[in-house]
């Protein structure tokens, strides 16, 4: 019920993703929402429920995913699929990958 949720666009990132891109703040922070976290590390079933509500509660605009291209990472995008589906949302998401070099690029739809 936060009111900065409120017809946000919504950034998801892995926790990793704001070192590994040098450029990370002025492509994906700035105008959006920014929930950070590690599907590694923390209990994905509370991601994918605050998420969910999140979604439900709000008029979420859109969502944008930039993740780690490691396996553990990229379940972010699973994740977000499985809360949109939970919200019965319908926001478009956009998902990017983070290589190890700092190369980015978006995944593919």
């Amino acid at each position: 019920g936060a009111p900065f949720f409120k017809g946000a666009s919504l950034l998801l990132a892995g926790d990793c993703t704001a070192f590994a891109f040098a450029s990370f703040h002025l492509d994906f922070i700035r105008g959006r929402v920014t929930v950070i976290g590690c599907p590694k590390l923390d209990d994905q079933e509370e991601y994918i429920s605050k998420l969910a509500s999140i979604l439900s509660a709000n008029d979420i605009r859109d969502i944008s995913i930039v993740h780690m291209e490691v396996p553990c990472c990229s379940q972010m995008k699973r994740l977000v699929a499985e809360a949109v589906k939970r919200a019965k949302a319908d926001v478009p998401v956009t998902s990017y990958t983070v290589k190890r070099n700092g190369e980015l690029f978006e995944d593919a739809s």
